[in-house]
């Protein structure tokens, strides 16, 4: 059943004369402007008790949404629901604006506006919605290390709007980290990147909490730093962090998103055995026991193509963000390798190792080890 379509003149004449406008699009987007003499009702709601909102059935209804689409099958459904008289606005806000007809800023706070204005593309995306962003700034993320992949990551999560983020690192920011660590700026040298990440990332977005650690991560305070914690993202550069953390977030039922760049090459996960015991591999299920160290030098031995850490820290950003909001399909149970010379991604099956030191279904956690030694030996 198709329904009345205005042009915004004749609305804006019928409203005029007594027609009722209601704009049917979400608060969010409402916040961006409203055609002048419109009502904002979002169209659940109007369709879920219409007479709430509306005048009598025969009175004169007119819809606006952003392009006409939303308002048309409103309108639709309200003529089934027995409104005789309903009109939509053909083009839409949009159509209104482009005529340069008047519009009006619905009130808001301070912090609605700040929400509704920075977060309008997730608001539109129906797997993040207002929900979604409420989520994501409700939860907390560890990011450790505030360097290669620490930097680019945390930068697109405070960008996102991930709450809380607790920084733990106790270096300080060297010339040469700029090439790719962008968080940071030629100003920062000398200064512990912690608080440098810190002070770009509160520039960036001023709402969030961004905690800065200034330490190094050993068995002595890891869990003091899990504790609260959603989602861990493993910024670090070397295998003993790499295994204790690894442990830690097993004991904690915490999922890792793990992440590794060398020279030209990255390769990213997520382990989240702590909560799929015998289902999900963790970090030890795909190295039991650490290369030697001749095969596994670090950015300062081997060097990095500036960009692949921002390359793999937003792959990791990412698997974040789908981990905080449940939605997609995670890295669990896969590796996904990046070549960045021949440009191609390479994924592996990685399954749980039934007989892991630490994750094996029904083994206890014995606590941490010399991880130093570990890796040493």
């Amino acid at each position: 059943m198709s329904i009345p379509e205005l042009s915004p003149e004749q609305a804006r004449a019928r409203v005029a004369h007594g027609a009722v406008l209601i704009d049917v699009r979400e608060a969010h987007e409402r916040a961006g402007g409203m055609a002048e003499g419109a009502r904002g009702v979002a169209r659940a709601a109007l369709l879920a008790e219409p007479a709430a909102h509306l005048p009598a059935v025969d009175g004169e209804i007119l819809l606006i949404c952003q392009s006409g689409k939303r308002s048309a099958d409103a309108g639709r459904a309200l003529l089934d629901a027995g409104y005789s008289n309903v009109s939509s606005v053909a083009g839409g806000t949009a159509a209104w604006r482009a005529q340069a007809l008047p519009m009006v800023q619905p009130l808001q706070s301070d912090a609605e506006r700040d929400f509704n204005e920075r977060y309008s593309r997730h608001l539109l995306l129906p797997q993040v919605g207002v929900t979604g962003q409420t989520t994501l700034l409700a939860s907390r993320v560890l990011v450790l290390g505030a360097g290669g992949l620490g930097a680019p990551a945390s930068f697109y999560l405070a960008a996102a709007g991930v709450g809380h983020l607790r920084i733990a690192d106790d270096d300080v920011v060297e010339r040469s980290n700029l090439q790719r660590q962008i968080v940071h700026t030629d100003a920062s040298v000398g200064e512990p990147k912690v608080l440098s990440a810190r002070a770009r990332l509160l520039a960036l977005n001023p709402s969030l909490d961004v905690e800065a650690v200034q330490v190094r991560v050993t068995s002595a305070n890891i869990d003091a730093l899990l504790e609260g914690v959603d989602v861990v993202l493993d910024g670090s550069d070397n295998f003993p962090l790499r295994y204790l953390l690894n442990d830690a977030c097993i004991a904690h039922r915490i999922p890792l998103v793990y992440g590794a760049v060398e020279r030209f090459s990255g390769q990213v996960s997520v382990f989240d055995a702590g909560r799929q015991r015998g289902v999900a591999p963790c970090y030890r299920c795909l190295f039991p026991e650490p290369p030697p160290p001749a095969f596994a030098p670090n950015c300062a031995e081997a060097g990095v193509l500036g960009v692949l850490p921002g390359m793999v820290g937003l792959l990791q950003a990412t698997e974040v963000i789908k981990q905080l909001l449940g939605m997609g399909e995670p890295l669990v149970g896969r590796l996904l390798a990046f070549d960045a010379l021949g440009m191609r991604f390479r994924e592996t099956r990685l399954r749980p190792d039934p007989a892991c030191a630490v994750c094996a279904p029904g083994r206890a956690f014995a606590g941490y080890v010399d991880y130093a030694a570990f890796c040493a030996v």
